[in-house]
């Protein structure tokens, strides 16, 4: 009855009212990103969501766009800027996906939504994660982030859509809420991001 009912509407009450409680952070995020990378503060990629429909998410731009003499961006670290890094390890960056949850795009609660190019690397089990919508956080963010291999965090998406509940969100949301306090899991390496995902070996 949550997963397909009222998991929506807790989505929906929640993240509106979230939204319009902080957009006064929200305002000044993207007034300081905008002097910060020189340009546009939103970062829109697309992405799947349920059933592999594919969806643009919305983030905060905390990486600018400088390029080496070849042309080809610069690495990760640096390209963060100092702006960018402080809105990363408070997660801030993640807050324009309110808007994407408001929209129905996403949930608050879910499997991450990846790339779409990784689409035709998931195994049958894997693909699994999409029979939900993907969420700003979810089990696998809170069981490790970056700090965990991709089969581990898939595992973790796939228990969670077979495991979705109300108590189980809240779970989440709490153990979100500490994660981002006491900074852990931020990333794993020097590129900031996790290396992409290549396919099963």
């Amino acid at each position: 009855m949550y997963k397909n009912k009222f998991k929506r509407i807790f989505d929906f009450v929640i993240v509106l009212f979230a939204f319009l409680l902080i957009s006064p952070i929200f305002i000044l995020l993207t007034l300081g990103l905008m002097v910060s990378n020189g340009g546009n503060p939103f970062f829109f990629q697309k992405r799947p969501g349920k059933n592999n429909r594919i969806f643009t998410i919305i983030k905060f731009k905390t990486m600018n766009d400088k390029r080496d003499a070849n042309g080809n961006l610069l690495p990760d670290f640096q390209r963060l800027t100092p702006f960018g890094s402080f809105v990363r390890k408070l997660s801030l960056d993640e807050v324009p996906q309110l808007l994407n949850v408001i929209k129905g795009d996403m949930s608050l609660i879910g499997p991450r939504p990846l790339l779409v190019s990784y689409l035709p690397l998931y195994s049958k089990e894997q693909n699994r994660r999409h029979e939900v919508r993907p969420g700003i956080t979810g089990w696998a963010q809170v069981n490790g982030r970056n700090a965990i291999s991709w089969e581990q965090k898939f595992q973790y998406d796939v228990w969670y859509v077979e495991n979705t509940s109300f108590l189980l969100d809240l779970k989440i949301i709490y153990l979100t809420i500490l994660k981002v306090v006491r900074r852990e899991d931020i990333n794993n390496s020097e590129e900031v991001t996790m290396k992409p995902f290549k396919g099963n070996s």
